[in-house]
Formats: C-alpha cells, sequence, structure tokens
C-alpha cells in the first residue's frame, strides 16, 4: 500500500510541475580579487620594421611596372632580390643617350680639327703680313736718298703694313676666343649627354631592387585595388612596396570602441593569444592609445581608436599579420563577491540565479556590477559559497540547448 502511494504521488508531482529537476552542474559564489577585462582582436606587426619602397626614377623613363616580386611572407636575406621592374623603356633611353654622345664627341672632335685648321690659316695670314711688314720697313729705311714722294709712299706702305700686321694678330685671338667659346658648349653638351646615360644606367640597376637586410617579407596593399602588390601593377615612386620586419620586437594593434577608450591607458597589462595557437599565451602591455579616432569600416560610423600593445619576449610562432585576441586587463577589485557568467539569466531585463538549497534550486533575483569575458560581480543577492547552477535546473537537454543560446545572444 505504502509503496501505491509513493508511486502516485510521485505522478502526482510530474502531473503538478510539469518539470523534472535535472542534475545540473553548479558552481560556488567567491569572494576575491576580481579583474575588469576588455577582449578585443588585433593584429601582430613589428616593432621596428624597414620599407621597401618603388624607386624614385625620371618622367623621362616613363612609368614603373612590377614584372616580379617576391612571393608574401618569404624569408630573405640581405642582397637578394625581392623586385624587378621592367627596364624597356630605360633600355631605350640609354641606347639613345649613348647614341647621342657619339654623336657629340665626334663633332666635338671634328669641331677641333676644324678649329685647328682656321688658327693655322690666320697664323699663315699672320706671317705673311710680318713679312710684307719687314719689306716696307727695309725700303722705308734704304729711302733716304730719295724724293719727298717716293719716301712718302714708301711711308705710307710701312704703315699699312703695320695696320695689316696688328689686325692678323687680333683676328688670330679673336678667332681663339670663339672657338674656346664653342668648344666649352660643345663640351657641356657632351657632359651633359654623358650625365644623362650615368642616370639612365643608373636607374636600371635601381629597378632591381635587394633586401637591405634578413627578415619576412611582408606585400603591402595596392591602394587601388585593395589586394597586395603583384607583378604588372604599376607603383609611383617612393610608394611602400615590402615591409621587412625586425622580429626581435613584436607588437598587436588593436581598435577600441569610443565607449570603452577612456578605460584604457599605457601600462595596462594584456594576455595575448594567437587565433592560430590558441594554446599559446604571450604577456604584453599597452605603449600607445591614439589620440585621434577613425572609422571602424566604410560601411558604419562606428569610431574606434588604434592601440598598440608591446609583445613581450620572442617567439617563431609570432609572425606579422597574425590575428590575435587581446585581454586588455583594466583594473583589478579586491575583496568583492564574483559568479561565472554562465550561472546568470535574465528575464524581461531582470538577472536572477538558481541557488541549490535542502530541497533543490530555487530562483533567486540578483544585482551584478563589473563583467569581464569569464565572470561578474555580485553587488546584491548573494552571500560567499551559496551554491549556483551553471543552467537552467528546470528544463531538459533540448530546452536547455535553446536557453543556453538564446542566453548567450542576449548577452
Amino acid at each position: 500500500m505504502n509503496k501505491k502511494f509513493i508511486l502516485l504521488l510521485f505522478l502526482g508531482l510530474i502531473a503538478c510541475k510539469g518539470k523534472v529537476v535535472q542534475e545540473v552542474q553548479t558552481t560556488l559564489v567567491k569572494r576575491g580579487t576580481f579583474s575588469e577585462e576588455l577582449t578585443e582582436e588585433g593584429t601582430v606587426r613589428a616593432v621596428n620594421s624597414i620599407n621597401i619602397t618603388a624607386p624614385n626614377i625620371s618622367y623621362r623613363y616613363g612609368n614603373l611596372k612590377i614584372t616580379s616580386l617576391v612571393n608574401d611572407g618569404k624569408e630573405v636575406d640581405k642582397g637578394d632580390t625581392v623586385i624587378i621592374f621592367d627596364p624597356s623603356e630605360i633600355k631605350k633611353a640609354i641606347i639613345t643617350s649613348q647614341q647621342q654622345l657619339e654623336i657629340a664627341n665626334a663633332e666635338f672632335e671634328k669641331l677641333k680639327a676644324t678649329q685647328q685648321s682656321e688658327i693655322e690659316d690666320l697664323e699663315s695670314d699672320l706671317e705673311i703680313s710680318r713679312i710684307s711688314q719687314e719689306i716696307s720697313k727695309i725700303n722705308f729705311e734704304q729711302a733716304v736718298y730719295e724724293s719727298d714722294v717716293t719716301k712718302k709712299e714708301i711711308n705710307l706702305k710701312l704703315e699699312t703694313a703695320n695696320i695689316a700686321l696688328e689686325r692678323a694678330k687680333e683676328q688670330i685671338e679673336n678667332k681663339k676666343k670663339i672657338q674656346q667659346e664653342d668648344l666649352f658648349q660643345k663640351t657641356l653638351s657632351i657632359k651633359q649627354l654623358t650625365t644623362a646615360l650615368e642616370d639612365a644606367n643608373s636607374t636600371v640597376k635601381s629597378l632591381f631592387v635587394i633586401s637591405p637586410g634578413p627578415g619576412i617579407a611582408i606585400l603591402k596593399d595596392n591602394f587601388y585595388t585593395n589586394q597586395k602588390w603583384q607583378a604588372g601593377d604599376q607603383p609611383y615612386s617612393g610608394t611602400i612596396l615590402i615591409e621587412l620586419p625586425d622580429l626581435n620586437e613584436m607588437m598587436a594593434e588593436v581598435k577600441i570602441n569610443e565607449v570603452d577608450i577612456t578605460k584604457i591607458s599605457p601600462g595596462l597589462k594584456v594576455e595575448i593569444k594567437p587565433d592560430a595557437y590558441s594554446d599559446t599565451t604571450f604577456s604584453g602591455k599597452v605603449i600607445e592609445v591614439a589620440n585621434l579616432a577613425q572609422n571602424k569600416d566604410s560601411k558604419t560610423r562606428i569610431k574606434v581608436f588604434p592601440v598598440q600593445i608591446k609583445i613581450e619576449g620572442r617567439s617563431g610562432n609570432l609572425l606579422p599579420g597574425l590575428t590575435v585576441s587581446c585581454k586588455i586587463k583594466i583594473s583589478e577589485i579586491t575583496g568583492v563577491l564574483y559568479i561565472p557568467i554562465e550561472s546568470i539569466f535574465k528575464d524581461q531585463g531582470n538577472e536572477f540565479v538558481y541557488v541549490k538549497t535542502t530541497s533543490g534550486f530555487k530562483r533567486k533575483d540578483v544585482k551584478i556590477g563589473a563583467v569581464n569575458t569569464d565572470f561578474a560581480i555580485v553587488i546584491d543577492g548573494l552571500a560567499e559559497n551559496e551554491e549556483l547552477a551553471l543552467t537552467d535546473p528546470f528544463l531538459n537537454k533540448d530546452e536547455d540547448k535553446s536557453k543556453k543560446e538564446t542566453n548567450s545572444n542576449g548577452k
């Protein structure tokens, strides 16, 4: 009779409640130090790096065009060729400069020969004038006994010879000055052509860009295509094409929402986990907080502030471009009650927990304070060491799973 009564009572309880209490995991309300934290995704990059840029070339050689580029992420040594640009236009300029220089040198030699011939002709004329002047001088000296008319005629011839001699000398001096200026102009032209040829040869060498040191070549993005630079692209002179990071010092950059940026300051400790190596954790600290905000992306007006985090130590796993999860430890509050966020439930904006009692689990409203990724401070409603359910004890497994998903999305 007693057995039947107990069975009927159990069935009655099921019918009345409509729910069966499930066996659930529990946790205790703890008192201790609570860490206020902010977790954001970031990207690893080197603290120090060398930028490899497109060479500066004259507009005379046309546009730069990449014909060969090192693979993104490839390890390179000092002196390795990392970029090659199309040299065809500059080679044409070299050929043209060489031809012009050869013509100019030939013209220079021809000019010197012509000038030499002209001077020789003038010197011959000078010698004739000198001889004529000497003859006139002798005739004048011997005309002592000649008539006055004859003496006067001889004297006029001597004066004419003297004038012709002086004029011949002046013509030679003037001609030499003119020739010197012509040679200077031709020499200047040759120097300009030589400089142009040297510049073209130097420019050709600059089209074969070598690595200034060892490291991993990180290709930058082409701002026109939003893709990494590749063969066929035409960058402007001075454009940064490759970053060569120093892997001895690494940092992470995260973007903090404008709502939370006032909590962040240099010196805060950070726990860093690479997404690719989730079982590895690195330590770091905030070293710089940007003063100016920027748009999170082109599709939203949300403002973010770039924050730089220095990563302590060195590891071969920390490579530029890796995505990392950065947990910034904002502050620590001692002597507070805290519970796992999994034990907190919400109903129409009110937060509550399930406290375990001798007769089962009992719903209890609570007031929650600061929250981090794992725990929340309890301001009111609980005491230390009270035992809480980590899942709703009054749901079956399917409902429990659905409730968890809804609760997670709500948070």
